[in-house]
């Protein structure tokens, strides 16, 4: 690797033309990724009077000419993940599909179990040492470029360097093919409001100093704008686009709290725009590898606080999710989902999320279904999951029973759909027979009601109104109380509180009646710790109300914030004031309506109070 391989790269110059001389019938050619694909020497095959050559690939983009049908007898596609460009041959069998998760694909080249003859690469012109990066696209074009028999590379000097485990020499490389063009730009697709909902959605999971997994689309670009008040997030992932850059500029992403690589984004490959490309140019806050790298599970794990964000096209009420296929028509690939929502999961304080809309097809369809359309795949297993969020909510279903899977799954299904779910739920015994209707399937969830307050030690939390899937959270409330607090909260010793129970405390119409509860923990660590509600009476228009707060967490600030937020939103709903019921001895609960700031009027009687507050026009 002296300075003699410049009059090496010199005689390996050939027109495309001449380079692709070397295909030969038989012959399996990989071909390179993304933004990365070398759209002459792709171009080029077309020319080529060859029969009986096999084209393996992972997503590209660009020309495609060996997936055309008029070329059918000269080429045959084998798609790791299926691009717009090929994916009509595959549907019509003219083109292959081989399902394997991203991280596995270099082993085979490697192994020899996928033996590659020929691989067309696209890089940038050699540098003082003889050295050329695969730019934005080393993925699996690096592992495949070092276990081809031949390596025909297209050098453009318009291909930015990228640094990291990123480069090849002249001597590995067979025959050169010079194009000065610029790289093939991926358009991001615009935002749609559902986008933005999901996104927001998205953002409230995501911590300060977490390290993310971006991806390409919409909703990673609409996650944008719900990220500029985070602080200090890093990047481990296989692809990203320009979002990232905005947010590297906003001083969101800064990777100084990274455990694996601080400081550097860790990535694979890049799509986006010539502004992306510029900026990835020579820049080494970029750090590129190979998949068997990036999207290795025990290295995705080292990253603290990392999540992972990946879409899906369906997810059934059991939790399992299909990525790949639409029926027995397969769409995409498994790419690098699994690697992803397994190390995440494995990360400490990690979070592994999967994100669909609601439904598909202008609202015909819904793509939380009752069970996968006949012909979908699993790509990630019900054991697997952990976050699905959809612009309707989020449900955290690892460790959750069937059940609680259900009903939460369908709490953020499209609402239209929400009564045949909840209907083919209880026929195949997902969830209980007697399970309401009115609350999960018509009722609209009022998030206008959401607000954080704090402990008197400053910690956060949630106060919320309740939700139908909040049933296991309120058991446990319950089973926390002392006998006082029982006592105190239902003028009696309950010593249980089963199903047929507890299912009216959590199911409510958000009008006539209201619950709010207080949480503590991110959503699928959560723990309810206290609760209030009313009932309204219709015909004084005043509302009954009750309040209860975990013992260990009494006295607190806990009780008057719930309160306190209770009157705000009865007054909104345009009730005219509360009844409360308190025994004597309960000075908290007396103190806690005497001090609201609204006039009380007092009854006594038999050892109780009824205390009743009139609204009016009182300010607050």
């Amino acid at each position: 690797m002296n300075t003699d391989w410049k009059n090496r790269y010199r005689d390996k110059l050939k027109s495309p033309d001449r380079a692709l001389e070397a295909l030969q019938p038989g012959h399996r050619v990989f071909i390179g990724s993304a933004c990365g694909t070398p759209q002459k020497l792709v171009q080029g095959l077309a020319d080529r009077p060859i029969e009986d050559v096999e084209i393996v690939h992972l997503l590209t983009l660009g020309v495609a000419p060996y997936a055309q049908e008029t070329m059918a007898a000269r080429y045959r596609a084998n798609a790791f993940f299926i691009s717009a460009n090929v994916r009509p041959a595959v549907w019509e069998g003219r083109a292959d599909y081989t399902p394997i998760f991203l991280s596995e694909i270099p082993a085979l080249f490697k192994s020899g179990r996928l033996p590659l003859d020929v691989a067309l690469i696209h890089v940038t012109p050699p540098d003082e040492h003889g050295f050329c990066s695969f730019g934005v696209s080393v993925d699996i074009t690096k592992p495949a470029a070092e276990s081809a028999r031949m390596v025909i590379a297209e050098v453009n000097p318009q291909m930015p360097r990228t640094l990291g485990d990123s480069f090849i020499h002249v001597d590995e490389i067979d025959a050169l093919v010079e194009n000065d063009a610029p790289l093939y730009e991926f358009v991001t697709p615009g935002e749609s409001e559902v986008a933005r909902r999901i996104a927001r959605n998205v953002a409230d999971l995501i911590e300060n100093g977490s390290t993310i997994q971006v991806g390409y689309g919409g909703i990673p670009n609409a996650l944008l704008g719900y990220l500029k008040e985070k602080k200090d997030l890093g990047v481990h992932t296989e692809v990203f686009s320009d979002s990232t850059i905005d947010l590297i500029e906003a001083g969101v992403i800064t990777n100084r709290r990274k455990t694996l690589h601080p400081g550097k984004i860790v990535a694979s490959f890049a799509m986006g725009s010539a502004r992306l490309f510029r900026y990835i140019d020579n820049n080494p806050m970029f750090e590129f590898h190979p998949v068997s790298y990036t999207n290795d599970p025990y290295v995705i794990a080292q990253n603290h606080k990392m999540v992972s964000i990946n879409s899906a096209l369906e997810v059934d009420l059991t939790g399992q999710v299909c990525a790949d296929s639409i029926g027995y028509q397969f769409f995409s690939g498994i790419g690098g989902q699994v690697d992803f929502v397994r190390g995440a999961a494995r990360s400490h304080e990690g979070k592994a999320i999967i994100v669909l809309r609601s439904t598909r097809d202008n609202d015909r369809y819904s793509r939380i279904v009752p069970v996968l359309t006949e012909g979908a795949g699993v790509v990630t297993s019900r054991g697997d999951v952990h976050y699905v969020v959809t612009e309707w909510g989020v449900a955290y279903l690892h460790g959750r029973s069937i059940r609680e899977r259900a009903l939460a799954l369908i709490s953020i299904a499209h609402p239209k759909f929400r009564s045949e779910l909840l209907h083919m739920a209880k026929e195949r015994h997902y969830v209980y027979h007697d399970q309401p209707e009115e609350t999960l399937v018509t009722a609209r969830y009022p998030e206008e009601f959401e607000t954080r307050a704090a402990l008197t030690d400053g910690t956060e939390f949630l106060i919320r109104p309740i939700r139908p899937t909040d049933e296991p959270l309120m058991r446990e409330l319950f089973y926390s109380f002392s006998k006082d607090t029982v006592f105190y909260r239902f003028f009696s010793y309950l010593r249980s509180m089963p199903h047929d129970k507890l299912t009216k405390f959590v199911n409510v119409d958000y009008e006539t009646e209201m619950a709010l509860v207080a949480v503590i923990g991110a959503a699928g660590e959560e723990r309810i710790i206290g609760s209030t509600r009313y009932y309204v009476d219709s015909a004084t228009g005043l509302a009954e109300f009750a309040i209860e707060v975990q013992d260990g967490f009494q006295n607190r600030g806990i009780g008057t914030a719930l309160f306190n937020h209770l009157i705000r939103v009865a007054r909104a709903k345009g009730v005219k004031g509360f009844v409360g019921y308190v025994l004597d001895s309960n000075t908290r609960a007396y103190r806690l309506m005497t001090k609201s700031g609204f006039p009380i009027e007092t009854k006594w009687e038999d050892g109780v109070y009824t205390l009743t507050m009139r609204f009016g026009d009182v300010k607050r």
